[in-house]
Protein backbone atom coordinates (compact mmCIF):
# COMPACT_ATOMS: atom_id res chain seq x y z
CA UNK A 1 0.00 0.00 0.00
CA UNK A 2 1.15 3.33 -0.62
CA UNK A 3 1.46 5.75 1.44
CA UNK A 4 0.57 9.69 0.35
CA UNK A 5 3.07 11.61 -0.34
CA UNK A 6 3.95 14.87 1.93
CA UNK A 7 3.96 18.39 -0.34
CA UNK A 8 7.79 19.55 -0.61
CA UNK A 9 7.47 22.84 0.90
CA UNK A 10 8.95 26.41 -0.94
CA UNK A 11 12.47 27.52 0.01
CA UNK A 12 13.60 30.68 -0.02
CA UNK A 13 17.07 30.07 -0.63
CA UNK A 14 19.62 26.83 -0.72
CA UNK A 15 20.24 27.20 3.07
CA UNK A 16 16.93 26.84 4.21
CA UNK A 17 16.25 23.84 2.00
CA UNK A 18 19.45 22.09 3.19
CA UNK A 19 18.57 22.80 6.65
CA UNK A 20 14.97 21.13 5.96
CA UNK A 21 16.26 17.99 4.13
CA UNK A 22 18.75 17.52 7.24
CA UNK A 23 16.20 16.86 8.93
CA UNK A 24 13.52 15.37 6.78
CA UNK A 25 12.95 11.69 5.60
CA UNK A 26 12.71 11.98 1.63
CA UNK A 27 10.35 8.72 1.24
CA UNK A 28 8.22 11.15 2.89
CA UNK A 29 8.35 13.89 -0.09
CA UNK A 30 9.16 11.10 -3.07
CA UNK A 31 8.54 8.37 -4.16
CA UNK A 32 11.87 6.89 -4.78
CA UNK A 33 10.06 3.68 -7.06
CA UNK A 34 10.13 5.95 -10.05
CA UNK A 35 13.39 7.35 -9.73
CA UNK A 36 15.58 7.31 -13.24
CA UNK A 37 18.88 7.28 -13.46
CA UNK A 38 20.39 10.30 -15.39
CA UNK A 39 23.64 11.41 -17.01
CA UNK A 40 24.93 14.70 -16.36
CA UNK A 41 27.61 15.79 -18.88
CA UNK A 42 28.50 19.26 -18.09
CA UNK A 43 30.11 18.16 -14.38
CA UNK A 44 33.57 18.58 -14.29
CA UNK A 45 34.92 15.27 -14.17
CA UNK A 46 37.02 13.97 -11.37
CA UNK A 47 40.83 12.88 -12.00
CA UNK A 48 42.53 9.67 -11.86
CA UNK A 49 46.28 9.14 -11.55
CA UNK A 50 47.55 6.69 -13.76
CA UNK A 51 51.17 5.24 -14.74
CA UNK A 52 52.51 5.45 -18.27
CA UNK A 53 55.54 4.42 -19.20
CA UNK A 54 57.53 5.85 -22.18
CA UNK A 55 60.84 5.79 -23.56
CA UNK A 56 62.52 8.21 -22.06
CA UNK A 57 63.62 10.15 -25.51
CA UNK A 58 60.15 10.94 -25.65
CA UNK A 59 59.33 12.16 -22.07
CA UNK A 60 62.18 14.43 -22.99
CA UNK A 61 60.72 16.03 -25.99
CA UNK A 62 57.31 15.95 -24.69
CA UNK A 63 58.70 18.25 -21.83
CA UNK A 64 60.45 20.31 -24.12
CA UNK A 65 57.55 20.72 -25.87
CA UNK A 66 56.10 21.71 -22.89
CA UNK A 67 58.96 24.12 -21.73
CA UNK A 68 58.84 26.24 -24.56
CA UNK A 69 54.96 26.35 -24.26
CA UNK A 70 55.61 27.62 -20.83
CA UNK A 71 52.93 25.50 -19.41
CA UNK A 72 53.28 21.84 -17.45
CA UNK A 73 54.33 18.64 -19.21
CA UNK A 74 51.57 16.61 -18.49
CA UNK A 75 48.54 19.26 -18.85
CA UNK A 76 50.22 19.39 -22.50
CA UNK A 77 49.97 15.64 -22.43
CA UNK A 78 46.20 15.78 -21.77
CA UNK A 79 45.71 18.68 -24.22
CA UNK A 80 47.28 16.61 -27.31
CA UNK A 81 45.11 13.60 -25.85
CA UNK A 82 41.68 15.47 -25.76
CA UNK A 83 42.83 17.36 -29.28
CA UNK A 84 43.58 13.65 -30.98
CA UNK A 85 40.65 11.75 -29.47
CA UNK A 86 38.18 14.87 -30.60
CA UNK A 87 39.83 14.60 -33.98
CA UNK A 88 39.04 11.04 -35.02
Amino acid sequence: MNKPLKTIPKFANETEERAFWEQQDSTDYLDWTKAQQVVLPNLKPGTKTISLRLPQHLLDSIKAAANSRDVPYQSLIKVWLQEKLHSQ
